[in-house]
């Protein structure tokens, strides 16, 4: 059913891409090839579209604003190598049998809920190429371009991380007022942590993260003794004083393969279920930040 608000909020919180050049060379700069399927979120008003259906198999298309939806299934029409959905992609169901890709310029506002449903899909796509705002590509791509995060823990062993280009606001309709990149997100041949230990990995960084304290020597205290933090800090060439962002990536993998063989199965039970009451918190935070729009 069209739903107003919906539309409103999708128009005023998505910057479309103007120019198709632009479109084309990005295009040229992905791996995107004849033999590829590609979703495309949020399809707008076709310019991405109507380059992708020229280098790929098959392309599917969600729009969530009925009018866009309408425009682009006219324009389209003829083309036999497209499918469109008027849909939330948040609630799409994404292919669940064989490899695909994503190609798409997201809207900001939902950029989280976006790269987490890719990225804990059951079978998540071979590559992810987003157009992004510049400050959460830095926060999901750590090392080289910010300091690991959160976010980018959570995902480093699993995905890999390129900034491909940097944007101009210009590109953009309307003007942004935040910069923009192209990122490419691609998935690990071979995961650096196998997936029996998936959880545990997950529930490590979030306890981490999110207990109290500002360095490491604290955060870790009650998992890791003193004489097992220092002994880690000089191992691996990290300060007990460091915040947990100061950590490089192989510097966190090296600290979480310690603590899956050199902690006793008490201690590891503190950390238990961590990840999940995160998600719980923040879908918390998501609701009363709806309520007051």
């Amino acid at each position: 059913m069209f739903n107003k608000d919906n539309n409103i909020r999708l128009k005023h919180s998505q910057n479309f891409l103007q120019n198709k050049n632009l479109v084309s060379e990005l295009i040229k700069e992905s791996n995107i090839c004849k033999d590829d399927i590609v979703v495309e979120i949020g399809g707008g008003k076709g310019i991405i579209t109507e380059q992708l259906i020229k280098k790929c198999r098959e392309a599917y298309v969600i729009e969530y604003d009925y009018h866009l939806y309408k425009k682009l299934k006219d324009k389209f029409n003829n083309e036999r190598n497209i499918s469109i959905f008027y849909e939330d992609f948040l609630k799409f169901q994404l292919p669940k049998e064989y490899k695909y890709k994503v190609f798409s310029s997201i809207p900001y506002n939902i950029t989280a809920a976006i790269i987490s449903k890719l990225t804990s899909s059951c079978n998540p796509p071979e590559d992810i190429y987003i157009i992004i705002q510049e400050e959460a590509a830095r926060k999901y791509a750590g090392n080289p371009y910010n300091r690991e995060s959160m976010r980018s823990l959570l995902l480093k062993p699993y995905f890999d991380f390129e900034i491909i280009r940097n944007l101009k606001r210009t590109d953009f309709s309307p003007i942004p007022s935040v910069d923009s990149v192209f990122l490419h997100i691609k998935k690990r041949k071979y995961p650096l942590i196998s997936h029996d230990k998936k959880k545990l990995y997950y529930d490590f960084i979030s306890y981490i993260f999110n207990n109290s304290g500002q360095n490491m020597k604290n955060k870790c205290k009650h998992i890791f003794s003193y004489k097992q933090i220092k002994r880690l800090s000089n191992d691996i060439g990290f300060k007990m004083t460091d915040s947990p962002t100061c950590l490089s990536f192989e510097q966190w993998l090296k600290v979480f393969q310690y603590f899956v063989i050199g902690v006793s199965h008490e201690k590891k039970r503190l950390i238990y279920n961590s990840y999940s009451k995160l998600l719980e918190e923040q879908k918390k935070i998501d609701k009363i930040h709806r309520s007051r729009k």
